[in-house]
């Protein structure tokens, strides 16, 4: 059966280690997620699984076909999405190679004829005989028109590009098939496909993933790589038993340690204790009268003997329990999110009347809306129903094409937009956030960000060559460096780690101002304290009681 195997396997990522002797195996029908935080060397992993990068040392061994679609597809210049597709479920490399191994069919010895059905079978095994009309069906399934497989993807729309994406994952066939964050950006419908199609599939899977109701619906391990131990451990029961059995080894690894430093600190101050009675011994035996008696003289030299002698026992018992020494756990690095706000607005954010938005074929609207001081209102519909665009009305930032909109007085925006436009250009990470925030020095900038885990080398990079997850943390950052009335956020988990997924819920709880939230996180929606739920589909607006 197809398998892939990974052994010993260590990597780095420019000059900085990441993974340390990471041990894989994945056969049909196990489904693993890969978990870690932010700079862990998920994504590195995965591209070395794929044969894409080579590690610095281990090995890994496939037999069948194994795919990456990496965290962000890219759109290549005049490149057709039908041609992006085949790119994307291998097709298109399989063909290539299909194509030279025909051409070299003409010197007719069994080699070549060998390499042709070899070329021949991986072409069929990953799809190539059908890919067109499979992707007729699957974009129709999406939502997206036929005729759109013959237009450039550099003409998608972001929320077809998602949909782009789902579809090159429900179109592989291979056998091994590495996801990484594939849930990003997609609305619940898509997650349903999603989940669906991974759980059906009858070869094997490895994905990275932050959205924890995906991992538990899907996934039947867990590895999880901890960068600051330099260890990977792989936990076998799916998403639930992977957070149990995790939180019983933290707590045993505490109790050892625990049990340990007790009854280290007792042995050694019993050490101290009679190393001093010893010495006071000595001394008042110095102070003594001269006594020329040798019995007297023994009992004293005997005294003093025994007492050295228990002093060195207790120490080489201290000793001994120093070589089995366990180490303390180390205390997880947290992302603390403080979501500062500035003095409240008045009593109404924003107002709506008869607004109406049209942006080519698409109208939202029209839109009758009063989002007041305080309230809390979760944003849902579908991948291009018009969220984002409702936003941008209710901020002022588009004109309605017909009726109002109106922005509150004493209204301070905090926002955190989809794409993290903030952070796309040549501008230093620093220079991006002090523009939000003028009064900080570049040395507070500095120490703000790397609360956030961004390092001096990257704060001091153009903001544009930040990573997704580099850039979501930046924007919390700029939310943080400045006091906020009406926080906007649109799909704020996308490429955040687990432990910053809590600690940005943790905040959102405690935040005092006027909350948006746009997010298709099912967990995040559950967790966050909500006064109101806006749905948008089709371009209407409705509330849900």
């Amino acid at each position: 059966m197809p398998t892939l195997v990974a052994r010993g396997i260590t990597a780095s990522y420019g000059a900085q280690p990441v993974l340390h002797g990471v041990d894989v195996t994945v056969g049909p029908g196990k489904r693993l997620g890969l978990l870690g935080p932010n700079g862990a060397g998920k994504s590195t992993l995965l591209r070395v699984l794929a044969g894409d990068q080579a590690a610095d040392s281990g090995r890994v061994v496939a037999t069948g076909t194994v795919g990456l679609l990496p965290q962000e597809a890219d759109r290549r210049a005049g490149e057709s999405l039908l041609a992006h597709l085949a790119r994307r479920t291998g097709v298109a490399a399989a063909d290539r190679a299909l194509q030279a191994a025909a051409a070299a069919l003409d010197g007719g010895d069994d080699a070549s004829a060998t390499a042709y059905e070899s070329a021949l079978q991986r072409w069929l095994d990953l799809g190539g005989a059908d890919l067109e009309p499979r992707a007729e069906q699957v974009c129709a399934d999406l939502g997206l028109p036929p005729q759109l497989l013959d237009a450039p993807t550099a003409a998608l729309s972001g929320g077809q590009l998602a949909r782009v994406s789902l579809a090159g994952v429900l179109l592989s066939r291979y056998d091994v098939l590495l996801l990484d964050e594939p849930t990003n950006d997609l609305d619940l419908e898509g997650l349903r496909l999603l989940e669906d199609f991974v759980t059906g599939l009858r070869g094997g899977l490895v994905v990275v993933s932050h959205d924890r109701e995906f991992l538990s619906r899907c996934v039947t391990d867990v590895l999880e790589l901890d960068p600051a131990n330099r260890t990977s451990r792989e936990f076998a029961g799916g998403w639930t038993a992977y957070t149990e059995e995790r939180e019983v080894a933290r707590r045993h690894a505490r109790e050892a340690y625990e049990q340990y430093a007790d009854a280290r600190d007792e042995l050694a101050g019993r050490v101290q204790s009679t190393r001093e009675m010893s010495v006071r011994g000595a001394v008042r035996a110095k102070r003594r009268a001269p006594d020329n008696d040798k019995n007297v003289r023994g009992a004293r030299i005997e005294a003093a003997t025994s007492a050295a002698s228990k002093v060195r026992s207790l120490e080489t018992r201290l000793a001994r329990l120093d070589a089995g020494a366990v180490d303390e756990p180390r205390k997880e690095w947290q992302l603390r999110i403080v979501l500062p706000a500035a003095p409240r607005s008045g009593e109404v954010v924003a107002t709506a009347r008869g607004a109406v938005v049209r942006r080519g074929p698409f109208t939202l609207g029209p839109v009758d809306l009063d989002i007041r001081w305080a309230d809390r209102v979760a944003v849902v519909g579908p991948n291009g129903s018009g969220k984002t665009t409702l936003l941008d009305l209710l901020l002022a930032r588009v004109a309605p094409t017909s009726g109002s909109v109106a922005l509150g007085p004493g209204v301070v925006v905090g926002e955190l937009d989809q794409v993290r436009r903030q952070f796309a250009g040549e501008a230093t990470v620093v220079d991006v956030v002090r523009r939000s925030a003028p009064d900080l020095l570049p040395e507070d900038v500095r120490t703000l960000l790397a609360k956030f885990g961004l390092r001096a080398a990257q704060v001091e990079r153009p903001s544009g060559s930040l990573s997704p997850g580099e850039r979501t943390r930046a924007g919390l950052g700029v939310l943080m460096a400045r006091g906020t009335n009406c926080l906007v956020l649109d799909e704020p988990t996308n490429h955040l780690d687990l432990p910053a997924i809590e600690q940005l819920e943790e905040a959102l709880a405690s935040y005092a101002g006027t909350l948006l939230l746009v997010t298709h996180d099912r967990r995040l929606l559950d967790a966050v304290p909500l006064t109101r739920t806006l749905r948008v589909a089709a371009g209407q607006v409705t509330e849900i009681d």
